[in-house]
């Protein structure tokens, strides 16, 4: 079993974390300090946050991390059996929205935001491979706040890729990533300071 960790860069350059199976771009200075410093605030401030509830061994448990979701009006989403109804676009989100879509070449309709209060609260392994996510559609995940540790591991060979997320950052993750990776956020006793990630997505009009 293979484990990688790649280390922070000082350039602007994408850095390749994944090249089989899907493919991921890490972007460490996607945003300058400044204007990280800018979209944190307000998103705190603009955005109803709520405590996130998810199916856990068949019980319905309520997370310390709290959620946004933010998109057009028929951006319906459900995941862990919750059925979620979008907030309203805020004008920081319909900027860093554009900026993504510019740079990628796709467009989205939607974002789901998470709020993590400290290094206690993290996120286990998943894919996000919900039958509402178009999957053609790359998803692009900002993050905003506290560094932390992100790491992939194969569904197969159980080969790990892990990368520090930094204030400011992006994270591309290409197809067909979720049918051949999960994910986690790693959780750690020494952060201590919050951290918001935004992952934009292309949600299917429900028939």
């Amino acid at each position: 079993m293979q484990s990688l960790l790649f280390e922070p860069s000082e350039s602007s350059d994408p850095i390749c974390l994944l090249e089989r199976d899907g493919r991921a771009e890490y972007f460490s200075h996607f945003y300058k300090a400044d204007e990280s410093d800018h979209f944190f605030d307000s998103l705190m401030n603009s955005l109803a946050w709520e405590a996130d509830q998810i199916n856990m061994f068949g019980k319905l448990v309520t997370t310390a991390r709290k959620v946004a979701w933010v998109g057009d009006p028929q951006c319906r989403y459900t995941y862990s059996g919750i059925e979620k109804f979008p907030q309203d676009w805020t004008k920081e989100l319909l900027q860093i929205k554009y900026q993504l879509e510019e740079l990628t070449g796709y467009s989205y309709n939607s974002c789901l935001l998470n709020l993590y209060h400290n290094g206690d609260e993290g996120m286990g392994w998943h894919s996000d491979n919900e039958k509402e996510l178009d999957n053609t559609t790359p998803i692009a995940s900002i993050s905003l706040g506290a560094r932390r540790k992100f790491t992939f591991r194969h569904k197969q060979d159980k080969a790990t890729v892990s990368v520090f997320l930094d204030h400011g950052s992006l994270l591309i993750m290409h197809a067909p990533i979720q049918d051949h990776w999960h994910h986690s956020l790693l959780k750690t006793k020494t952060v201590v300071n919050p951290r918001i990630n935004l992952t934009f997505r292309k949600i299917l009009p429900k028939i």
